[in-house]
């Protein structure tokens, strides 16, 4: 036997490269799986019951439901229903109008908080800043309904007075009537204080990932911290702030309980931020559901799916303008 045929007698076979993963991979892949297919079910049962008691509504009331003002139920003397006017035009208004200063307010303070504790904040009182956002993104509504009512109000009051004084000229801030308490405005920055620590921690998640080299590069370009934060933090964390706007928005259209405590819930369309009156759907359902009879719990369940909706084009906006806008910066 030759020296080559030695050689090739000792050389092992080809091991074999297979893709297939390990156990420990494939349970973990089922249940991240199971997980995730729970909350679509779960979303698409909550849907599924909100059109089965609240479809045949929208057949009676159709479009008006969404257009009209009112929301009269008149029953005869044996509970049988006589009849109905049926609409939530001026809490989708003031639903939009809530959120809207809940925004304008909310998010600005929370990209700054975000850059302040990413690239200023510095030992135990950064990490005392990062505990205390994080402990009052999980606090109830609730809290913030009392807070609001009990603390804020008389400060909030006086801030709707002096943008009434001065800038009455503006149709969002004149009012009918010297009513500044329980207004919208007050709603709104009630809700801008709920969603400041949501917005805060996403934020702030998505600048901690900008890429290292950039930010080195900016620096030995000779640029300042707040250059470096403007032409490559910023670029590259916009994405992650529209996501996490969108959804503080989506928990501004949704709230009931910090709404309902602040605010005057009246069926009536008020485009006047600073006037003591409006409402959202959510306090709608909240207000009514406790006296309401059979017909009227369908007719909330219909406002609970017009309001699901509504949160579901909300989060598809975000979708869309992350794909938009959501670029890695420069």
């Amino acid at each position: 036997m030759t020296l080559l045929e030695n050689k090739s007698a000792e050389i092992p076979a080809p091991r074999e490269i297979t893709t297939k993963p390990r156990i420990s991979d494939q349970i973990f892949r089922g249940v991240v799986t199971l997980g995730g297919m729970a909350s679509l079910v779960i979303l698409g049962l909550i849907a599924l019951f909100l059109s089965i008691k609240g479809f045949h509504i929208l057949s009676e009331e159709k479009f008006s439901f969404i257009t009209e003002s009112r929301w009269e139920v008149i029953t005869d003397e044996n509970g049988n229903l006589a009849e109905s006017n049926l609409g939530i035009g001026a809490m989708l208004v003031g639903t939009f109008l809530v959120s809207l200063i809940a925004i304008l307010v909310g998010v600005p303070i929370a990209v700054l908080s975000a850059l302040y504790l990413t690239f200023y904040a510095r030992g135990f009182v950064k990490k005392f800043l990062i505990s205390l956002i994080d402990l009052m993104a999980a606090f109830p509504s609730l809290l913030f309904g009392f807070w609001g009512f009990f603390v804020f109000m008389e400060s909030a009051e006086y801030w709707a007075k002096l943008l009434n004084k001065y800038f009455s000229f503006l149709p969002f801030f004149d009012v009918p009537a010297p009513i500044f308490e329980r207004s919208p405005f007050i709603a709104g920055l009630v809700l801008a204080i709920m969603i400041i620590p949501i917005v805060t921690s996403i934020s702030r998640e998505i600048f901690d990932q900008t890429p290292l080299d950039r930010v080195q590069a900016a620096y030995a370009l000779g640029a300042s911290r707040l250059t470096m934060i403007r032409a490559v933090v910023i670029p590259y964390g916009r994405g992650g702030v529209v996501g996490g706007a969108m959804l503080g928005l989506g928990r501004a259209m949704g709230e009931t309980v910090a709404v309902y405590t602040v605010l005057n819930v009246v069926y009536q369309i008020n485009w006047q931020t600073l006037f003591g009156a409006g409402g959202n759907v959510a306090s709608l359902i909240l207000l009514k559901f406790g006296e309401a009879g059979p017909y009227e719990v369908d007719a909330l369940m219909a406002a609970g799916l017009i309001l699901f909706i509504l949160t579901l084009i909300v989060n598809a906006m975000a979708d869309l303008l992350i794909n938009r806008f959501g670029g890695k910066g420069r």
